[in-house]
């Protein structure tokens, strides 16, 4: 059985060879079930560039990558497994900032950005669009609640 998200893994490795359409990926990324850290009850999430970044992974094996830098050391990392559409849909709007989504970024080239725009976030919380959040207070690694 494939994994949740290895549809997605395949396709951003496409992508970053120069042979997949940009909407295609945007869709995978909608259907696949992404693993989300969890970190104080909420979605493991960074901030960069002005942009909140929540962190999914495609499988297990990406998400063990991140958790050896990033774990409880000794403990199990719990994590939740959402939809690719339910974040970017639901749990993006919530945020009173810029926030999108960051695939598999502790994977060595095999990482992928969905930022805050237009055809990838809802157009009232889309940066392109005129009508994003507020600016952000000081920056912390916990994330948004699920």
């Amino acid at each position: 059985m494939q994994q949740p998200g290895t549809a997605l893994a395949e396709r951003i490795a496409e992508r970053r060879s120069g042979g997949d359409d940009p909407r295609a990926l945007v869709g995978e990324m909608r259907r696949s079930v992404l693993l989300v850290p969890l970190v104080d009850g909420g979605l493991w999430s960074v901030r960069s560039g002005g942009v909140r970044w929540i962190c999914g992974f495609t499988d297990e094996t990406a998400l063990a990558r991140f958790a050896l830098r990033h774990g409880p050391g000794d403990r199990p990392m719990e994590y939740a497994a959402l939809l690719g559409a339910r974040i970017v849909d639901e749990i993006v709007p919530t945020l009173d900032e810029p926030a999108g989504l960051a695939v598999d970024i502790a994977t060595e080239d095999g990482s992928m950005f969905f930022p805050p725009v237009v055809g990838i976030v809802p157009d009232a919380v889309a940066v392109d669009a005129g009508t994003a959040g507020r600016p952000t207070g000081p920056e912390t690694e916990r994330g948004p609640r699920s």
